[in-house]
């Protein structure tokens, strides 16, 4: 295929290494000429290197050169021409003006797509005399390394084009979902779970943005924690991206931005860029503060609260006494016991006034299975300090003598903080599958492939269980009271129907066409 790529900057660049490399012939072009030399230059480097590590031959990359061609003007006549994707800066007038010229030079037949990150497909179209010929073809900068295109249809996007999109970019080895034409498309909008979370949690004072961070790698298994993410990304580019998607889906309350970023914005504490964000950077930074040593003591009896019936009251028991722990089994804590109570999307607090249970010696423990060494310990305003030392103590044991636990200290919330981070992931990614804005299939996907989760939200929160996350997000919703945790119907019709979360199960139109799926097995 002959591609001609509008736009020599680092997706330009990026997307033009791709194509070459898979065999097409690029038309590399930019208004300004200076930019399309340095971006061939780029992709020769990224080649020479690929040669260098074995992960080409030398004849393939000259190959893969000789289709590159530096186009002077980018409005030059190409009747060979079979797709345009543009690459220039976001904004709306500089993308309608490019491809109205190219509409004025090059044939119908060409299908035109925009790498839009953020703008309407169909308002770029809009302002074509043929609207039907554009799509979004949206890719992830560094374009090679990043693996997965989301390919965009716009209202009047002529049917056949998105699926000669998804064929053209698996036939280059990266992975196409489809995605339909709303704010932050898909990859944007599913990311806002986490970083939205963390900084409401902040808000809270439940931690600091490092100890969120740890509980993120640590019991969730994120690679990196939502401020490390920021930092990484720009705080100024992720708080413009949360205000659009949240204004873009008319002020959702799952979307809800915090006050905590336009001020660090303004302050220029944008992340890695400045120098500093959430965290400092640069050579002469103090390292990280260590976190403090566990200095309490693990031998103090504990007694477990909640019913013999909860299995997290069981999982807990079976835990401490695997450890070593003094657990006591009495109706009632002793005197000097600390007392344990799993909580699940409600607070310690509650669990203290519910059961009449000692404030001073009452902590909260996160049930969820952690990925990691680390277990979570939320304390209350009533909670004793040196009673807290011995929890901590009590918890960082390990059975066998193994390796002790790291044990994060944080303020009492309601499902504490990787329930809640969980929980906000699992209700974005359900609420794009409920608007049918693309495929549990291809959420997963997206989020696993464009942000390096772990495993997809969909996938994540049937590990956990349909049931059990709506019993979280119901806990959530009424200890808060906040709408932001409202279940989702996409959790609550799985949980009451024993489905999983990534079934797309059965919609109407499959119910009238004869050429529909089958029907599923009985449940």
């Amino acid at each position: 295929m002959r591609i001609r790529i509008v736009g020599a900057g680092a997706m330009g660049r990026g997307i033009a290494q791709w194509a070459v490399t898979a065999g097409h012939t690029v038309e590399l072009c930019d208004v300004r000429t200076e930019a399309v030399t340095a971006a061939a230059d780029f992709v020769r480097s990224m080649l020479d290197r690929a040669v260098q590590k074995g992960r080409m031959s030398a004849e393939d990359a000259a190959a893969a050169l000789g289709r590159l061609i530096a186009l002077d003007d980018p409005w030059a006549p190409g009747p060979e021409c079979e797709l345009v994707i543009e690459a220039v800066r976001e904004d709306l007038g500089t993308k309608t003006e490019v491809f109205g010229r190219l509409e004025e030079t090059l044939p119908a037949s060409t299908v035109f797509a925009t790498n839009t990150s953020s703008l309407s497909v169909t308002r770029i179209a809009a302002a074509l005399k043929d609207p039907t010929r554009l799509a979004g073809l949206h890719f992830f900068n560094p374009v090679p390394l990043m693996k997965i295109v989301e390919v965009v249809p716009g209202a009047a996007t002529r049917p056949e084009i998105p699926p000669a999109l998804t064929a053209l970019v698996e036939g280059c080895g990266h992975r196409a979902v489809t995605v339909a034409d709303t704010p932050g498309f898909l990859v944007n909008h599913a990311g806002r779970g986490l970083v939205t979370e963390a900084l409401a949690l902040l808000e809270e004072s439940v931690t600091d943005p490092a100890g969120i961070d740890r509980i993120a790698r640590d019991v969730l298994g994120l690679r990196m924690g939502p401020f490390e993410l920021m930092d990484l990304t720009g705080l100024d580019v992720t708080a413009a991206v949360i205000d659009s998607i949240w204004q873009g889906f008319r002020y959702a309350d799952r979307l809800r931005p915090s006050y905590l970023t336009p001020n660090r914005v303004a302050a220029g504490l944008h992340g890695r860029k400045t120098g500093h964000g959430w965290f400092a950077y640069g050579p002469e930074t103090p390292s990280p503060v260590p976190e403090p040593p566990v200095t309490g003591d693990a031998d103090r009896p504990v007694y477990v609260a909640g019913s013999p019936a909860d299995p997290d009251v069981t999982t807990l028991l079976q835990t401490l006494t695997a450890a070593g722990a003094t657990v006591e089994n009495g109706a009632e804590p002793s005197a000097d016991a600390l007392v344990l109570v799993p909580v699940w999307g409600t607070t310690v607090a509650a669990a203290v006034a519910a059961h009449r249970l000692p404030a001073a010696r009452t902590f909260g423990v996160d049930p969820l299975p952690a990925a990691g060494r680390r277990r979570v310990l939320a304390v209350t305003p009533a909670a004793g300090p040196a009673a807290a030392r011995d929890a901590r103590a009590v918890l960082a044991r390990a059975a066998d003598g193994g390796e002790p636990y790291a044990v994060s200290v944080v303020r009492d919330t309601a499902g504490s903080v990787a329930q809640r981070l969980l929980a906000s992931v699992v209700s974005v990614a359900a609420s794009i599958a409920e608007r049918s804005l693309a495929t549990p299939a291809d959420i997963d996907l997206a989020v696993t492939t464009g942000l390096g989760y772990p495993v997809g939200p969909l996938a994540w929160g049937d590990r956990i269980g349909a049931g059990r996350m709506l019993e979280l997000y119901r806990a959530l919703h009424t200890t808060t009271g906040d709408p932001r945790y409202r279940p989702t119907r996409w959790v609550t019709e799985r949980a009451q129907l024993a489905m999983a979360l990534t079934d797309p199960g059965t919609a109407p139109a499959a119910c009238l066409d004869p050429a529909g799926r089958p029907d599923p097995e009985p449940r």
